[in-house]
């Protein structure tokens, strides 16, 4: 058994702990995933060796100070924002740490990502700016490149505070071939205390497919697919309707094909409970499982064929082959 898969089936069962041969392997597998956090919290109360224990503990308390600064940037941005009288939404790990979801238990966060309506873009960037967040790239063809073709303005870093915000007004970029429909996902978005906004339930577990399967390479895929696992457990506890609603939003937004293959993946490595419609399987899957299972004891990166095919692949997901080979072309040069 690889140790990625090792990993996946501890995280989907941690009784499985207590037969675990090397906690070493599996351990640097976890950080290189961004899942030792995740690990952790999944393991918290189970008998493990001391040391295994300790390493688990630190990981715990990294994380509650991972989501507390997360959940701080956030209201900062909500600060800043709420004058102009728009929705914002909260997208990814923020997301999950604001709306109390299981996803968020342990998880690794980043970069602060919104979502805004597209035509608020000026003035969103305007307040940011003004309340002490700045731009990172200066480069003019990066700054034509995100304004004209993705589906978020150029990052912005904060001065003080070295945090990166992404303000996104789609999920896909506007070359990708998916045509999602960030509108309609903005005005179902769900509110919460704070006035920030989350995607609503099926929209939620959307965005995190589209992000994997139909932007990106699968870099750091394990961790996305655990979120998509914990999405649709809560979920579906909470609404016996739920299959249907994220049926009938994935067809809405051009996503049905991420979405069923999310859904198969997440139930054939984290076991995760899925109707029996959306089992069959997919010619393709047997790639994308070794492409998230790509990674050895030491935690470094394996099949490095597989890795760039799919490097490749979310290129031409992303861009028409002339509008890519420029693209390509320009980076090249510089």
């Amino acid at each position: 058994m690889s140790i990625a898969l090792e990993l996946a089936g501890l995280l989907a069962d941690p009784s499985r702990g207590v037969h675990t041969p090397d906690w070493t392997d599996l351990i640097a597998a976890a950080r290189a995933e961004s899942l030792i956090g995740s690990l952790a919290c999944r393991l918290e109360g189970r008998e493990l060796p001391e040391a295994v224990e300790r390493m688990m503990e630190d990981a715990r308390r990294d994380a509650e100070h991972v989501r507390v600064r997360a959940l701080w940037e956030a209201e900062m941005a909500r600060r800043a924002l709420d004058p102009l009288g728009i929705p914002v939404v909260l997208l990814k790990g923020t997301a999950y740490a604001a709306a109390g979801l299981s996803a968020s238990a342990g998880r690794s966060i980043g970069d602060l990502d919104i979502l805004v309506p597209r035509e608020s873009l000026d003035a969103v960037q305007t307040a940011l700016l003004a309340a002490g967040w700045e731009w990172v790239k200066e480069d003019a063809y990066d700054d034509l490149y995100y304004r004209t073709w993705m589906h978020e303005l150029p990052p912005l870093i904060h001065r003080e505070r070295d945090r990166m915000i992404d303000v996104h007004h789609t999920i896909l970029p506007l070359t990708a071939r998916r045509k999602p429909d960030a509108g309609a996902m903005i005005a179902a978005s769900v509110r919460l205390e704070s006035g920030l906004r989350v995607l609503a339930p099926a929209d939620m577990v959307i965005h995190s497919a589209a992000h994997l399967f139909a932007d990106g390479d699968l870099a750091g895929g394990l961790r996305n697919l655990w979120d998509i696992d914990r999405l649709l457990r809560d979920f579906s506890a909470a609404d016996a309707e739920f299959w249907g609603e994220l049926e009938a939003r994935a067809a809405r937004h051009d996503l049905s094909s991420a979405v069923h293959r999310a859904a198969r993946l997440a139930s054939n490595l984290y076991e995760t409970p899925i109707p029996g419609s959306w089992r069959a399987s997919d010619n393709a899957d047997p790639l994308f499982r070794a492409r998230l299972l790509a990674r050895n004891g030491w935690g470094q990166a394996t099949r490095p064929a597989l890795r760039l095919a799919f490097y490749v692949r979310s290129h031409w997901m992303r861009m028409p082959p002339l509008m890519l080979a420029r693209h390509l072309w320009t980076k090249a040069r510089r």
